[in-house]
């Protein structure tokens, strides 16, 4: 066939490396490789990683920190420097950027900058789609060439998957940030990376789908949809495709990390570790660079980053295997010439290029002359339709260090029949090429033994990875439940599935039975918050994981992290259990409660409790419908990624937590989609509740624990209190002492005193405080409290 585009991996500044089809988009997975070797060297040469002696590293250093600038930022138009900015601190696209149009001060006109109406329901609008014809218009799209930027192997295949890919494959499972389900990769940072280069070209080329479609098809479903519908008509299985992905019309800020430079250097890469929580070796890049660890072609050192970059992405050795595989099988590289021909990346495009970057101007620019990542070649004799060649060749022939003609190192069989049909040029055929991380796939004794059972059996490989791909293109989407569409493939384990209602739910009358057998049981108000508390608060708005339903605070691992007090725990769990066996025995009608729905009705019961100690008759909302999940269906590995660190609704302050406690009470409640009254009041709660770990004293300021009162708001304005830090100790406590005696009345942590130090916390802090303000705070702490029970209510939201 004749592939006429290379979109998929082109144009990247400097000596980025890529690859641009299907190939290069898992191949870019692997291959995050727009990067610049050049400027690597010369940044490890500024360390010092090449001079002998500490005396002629500090001799040198000055003229050739100069000369690595000059360099580097020749070679690279991502190499960026001289930003006067925190080492620690997140760089963010106006960092990157600084003359962008600042659009924050209409925030507050338009929160979400969202044009869509308030009615407007994105999932009843996808399932009008009619998605026969709606993929048959993709499938013309891949197929029709246009000659603004010719399709490689006349297929737009590769460049489609290659931008699916990378819109999912930002995802990372340490803290659920990342990922297609809001299409962030239409706004800076991400359309503006190095390893996205020329990805604006894929985009546009849908444009004619999305016009069509309109707010039917929102561009995340597209992007994802796009890279399927480009596999299966290469002649792929897949294993299914879920819509639902809403989008967002303004850049979300992520820390993708703290460094200054694109493609720099892996610092962030200690030894076989990979600093928390980013997935990719290196600022700018997807995963991996596909060159080798800092451009050095050692193909087993690629397989340790490869393992580590994967496995933050929640893949395993097998499903790595079978993307970097099947990602190479199709599409191609692109690096035609030196990376000094490109112009500047999207957010830095002069206006006239309306939002196009890397404006190459060598020969064409495009077609047979596009630069993306610098690597060039492809790896199988049909790039255009699915094959299994890949191993075979992978397997067969001996591979020979060379570099592309824009200087990247990469392999070649050079004694191999020039078996590899050029993109562009009828009649003329190359030799079969391989990157670094392609042959981490046989160095690596467990990559190799995966390798060689796909080879011998393609079937299996097929499956695997049709089943890697469905993974890696919806693992931020959360359950099940949220997949729309008629391909939408069984559950997954990875996708935390939890069995359907399959009882009749209990009534108004069985919850108020219910209630007073679980006060019945002795178990305190503290107990049956925190129990609560700890079940539902693991949620995360990331990627939809975690929550109360499915009771998995039952389960290994999460009923033994420290955080939860597992001895403690144990008990109440017993004592539930007991509760619901009993009742569940006692109905003659097919009523149920599970452990799930028990859990929370808890918290409930407590929370009414101390809402009357306080004077207050509340009744807190309480819907059943959860159920309950086994071993069976709970990946423990991946749910350990759920463990808080520090949690400052419990006042805990874990060995893995860092930071500020105050930042990180901040990041678990945007995980909770919490606002800043919704958080304040929550913590005041808690803290009167008793709810803190281990029967911490800490910001526990009432003379009556366990009643819902606004006690701890009116003590901490007291200013007959005097605070003084502790010293000692990883986590900062603070004394309150009184002015008037002298004695100590209070301690504290950090996260309890922000709420008195912070101006805006201070002011919502103050209306709480106030003493008309009993009613209102029960009242709204009941309604942030029922919020968070509810937040893996996917099944209620569904409904409205």
């Amino acid at each position: 066939m004749k592939q006429v585009k290379q979109s998929s991996r082109k144009v990247l500044p400097s000596k980025l490396r890529w690859f641009t089809p299907l190939a290069m988009a898992m191949g870019w997975l692997l291959v995050a490789t727009i990067y610049n070797p050049q400027a690597i060297q010369q940044a490890l040469a500024d360390k010092g990683t090449t001079q002998p002696a500490a005396a002629k590293k500090a001799k040198a250093a000055p003229a050739k920190k100069k000369a690595h600038k000059a360099s580097a930022k020749k070679a690279n138009p991502h190499y960026h420097h001289g930003h006067h900015h925190k080492a620690d601190k997140p760089m963010m696209a106006r960092d990157w950027w600084p003359n962008m149009l600042d659009l924050r001060v209409l925030k507050a006109n338009a929160p979400k900058g969202d044009p869509m109406d308030a009615s407007f329901n994105y999932r009843k609008e996808f399932l009008k789609l009619d998605m026969k014809k709606l993929k048959a218009d993709i499938k013309k799209v891949l197929t029709t060439s246009k000659k603004w930027w010719p399709a490689d192997f006349g297929h737009y295949g590769g460049l489609m998957i290659r931008l699916a890919w990378h819109s999912a494959g930002t995802y990372r499972v340490m803290d659920g940030r990342g990922g297609s389900a809001s299409g962030t990769i239409r706004f800076a940072p991400l359309n503006s990376w190095p390893d996205n280069a020329n990805l604006d070209k894929a985009r546009r080329l849908l444009w004619p789908i999305k016009r069509k479609y309109g707010r039917r098809l929102s561009w995340a479903d597209l992007f994802i949809l796009s890279g399927t519908v480009a596999l299966e008509s290469m002649g792929l299985k897949t294993f299914g495709f879920g819509g639902g992905r809403v989008d967002v019309y303004e850049p979300t800020d992520i820390n993708w990390g703290s460094e200054t430079r694109w493609l720099s250097d892996e610092a962030r890469f200690k030894g076989k570790s990979l600093k928390a929580p980013f997935g990719a070796t290196m600022m700018g890049l997807i995963y991996v660079n596909p060159e080798g660890p800092n451009g050095k072609p050692d193909p087993l050192a690629a397989a340790q980053r490869i393992r580590v970059a994967f496995g933050r992405m929640g893949m395993n050795d097998v499903e790595t295997v079978a993307l970097i595989a099947g990602g190479h099988t199709l599409g191609k590289c692109h690096g035609a010439a030196s990376s000094k021909h490109l112009g500047k990346e999207p957010a830095a495009a002069p206006m006239e290029q309306q939002g196009l970057g890397w404006k190459n101007k060598y020969k064409s620019g495009k077609g047979a002359h596009t630069t993306t990542s610098g690597l060039e070649g492809a790896w199988t004799s049909t790039p255009a339709l699915w094959n299994h060649q890949f191993f075979h060749n992978l397997f067969t022939f001996k591979f020979t260090l060379t570099k592309s003609p824009a200087g990247a190192k990469q392999w070649v069989a050079k004694k191999a029949p020039k078996m590899i049909p050029d993109a562009h040029i009828k009649g003329k055929y190359h030799h079969p090429f391989m990157l670094t991380t392609d042959l981490a796939l046989v160095k690596d004794p467990k990559y190799r033994k995966i390798s060689e059972r796909f080879h011998k059996n393609p079937k299996e490989f097929d499956l695997a990875f049709a089943k890697a791909w469905f993974k890696l293109t919806h693992r931020d989407m959360g359950p099940h439940s949220r997949l729309l569409g008629p391909e939408v493939p069984k559950p997954q384990i990875w996708q935390d599935p939890v069995p359907a209602v399959n009882h009749k739910l209990v009534g108004k009358k069985d919850i108020a039975a219910l209630k007073k057998q679980i006060l019945a049981t002795g178990l305190s108000v503290s107990q049956l918050v925190k129990t609560a508390w700890a079940s539902a608060s693991t949620y995360r708005d990331t990627d939809y994981r975690g929550g109360a339903n499915g009771a998995r605070l039952r389960l290994a691992p999460q009923k033994s992290w420290k955080v939860n007090e597992p001895a403690e725990l144990s008990k109440v769990l017993a004592k539930l259990t007991k509760v619901q066996a009993d009742f569940n025995k006692a109905q003659k009608d097919g009523k149920k409660i599970s452990m799930a729905d028990l859990i929370v009705l808890a918290g409930a019961a407590a929370i009414e409790k101390a809402a009357k100690a306080a004077g207050q008759k509340v009744v807190v909302p309480f819907t059943p419908g959860r159920t309950d999940a086994t071993a069976k269906m709970t990946d423990a590995a991946s749910f350990e990624h759920l463990k808080p660190a520090a949690d400052g609704f419990r006042n805990y302050w874990g060995p893995a937590a860092s930071g500020k406690p105050q930042k990180m009470l901040v990041e678990r409640a945007d995980m909770l989609t919490l606002t800043v009254p919704e958080m304040t009041v929550l913590v005041g709660g808690l803290r009167v509740l008793n709810a803190n770990h281990g029967g911490s004293k800490h910001g526990v300021f009432t003379k009556r624990p366990g009643v819902l009162s606004n006690d701890f708001f009116v003590n901490l304005v007291d200013m007959d209190v005097k605070w003084k830090k502790k010293k000692g100790g990883k986590q900062p406590i603070f004394v309150g002492t009184s002015r008037t005696t002298g004695k100590v009345k209070w301690t504290a942590t950090a996260v309890d005193l922000i709420f008195g130090a912070n101006a805006q916390l201070r002011a919502v802090t103050e209306v709480y405080a106030s003493d008309d303000a009993k009613a209102k705070f029960v009242n709204d702490f009941v309604k942030v409290w029922t919020k968070v029970m509810r937040l893996d209510r996917f099944d209620l939201a569904a409904k409205k």
